[in-house]
């Protein structure tokens, strides 16, 4: 009996270990999603220079999140995506031409699309939008469009695509 109770106890607290450690990533990864919003906002209102203050703290919070407690497979997808949010960021940082980092976004924002549906983090609803002009597609914190490639001379083109609900 000692040892069935031994053994529930540490199974216990190895899954409240690995709850409290996948808590903490979510938390992690919530704050890279806001500061990816935080970029997209700059672009979708024509602030480049705001847009490259805004990527790098993206880029700080990407390099915070305690990913080694992820399994294997969310592990896989973080870092493949986290490779190309950083070496598109950078790009996006390095420009004072807003077409440039417009362009760069884009990367950041496919590697976020599958980072945040391989690894399901978000606490609030995101939307999935797409601007058929730019063939290309973003994550927003409301359902209203902000088209962040082409800022205010297409601010509201696009669509919803997908709703991700909160976990």
């Amino acid at each position: 009996m000692k040892k069935i109770l031994g053994l529930v106890a540490i199974m216990t607290i190895a899954t409240t270990a690995f709850t409290y450690a996948q808590r903490k990533t979510d938390a992690a990864l919530n704050q890279v999603l806001t500061a990816y919003y935080d970029v997209k906002n700059a672009l979708a209102t024509d602030k480049k220079d705001l847009a490259t203050e805004k990527v790098k703290v993206l880029s700080a919070k990407v390099n915070a999140v305690d990913h080694k407690d992820l399994p294997a497979d969310q592990h896989k997808i973080f870092m493949e995506q986290v490779a190309i949010i950083k070496s598109k960021a950078a790009l996006l940082a390095g420009s004072n031409d807003i077409k440039i980092q417009r362009k760069a976004f884009e990367g950041i924002s496919n590697a976020m699309i599958k980072t945040l549906k391989g690894l399901k983090f978000n606490s609030q609803t995101v939307y999935v939008q797409h601007c058929p002009m730019a063939k290309a597609s973003w994550l927003n914190e409301k359902e209203n469009i902000e088209n962040p490639y082409f800022g205010s001379m297409m601010f509201d083109c696009g669509d919803v695509s997908e709703t991700i609900k909160s976990n």
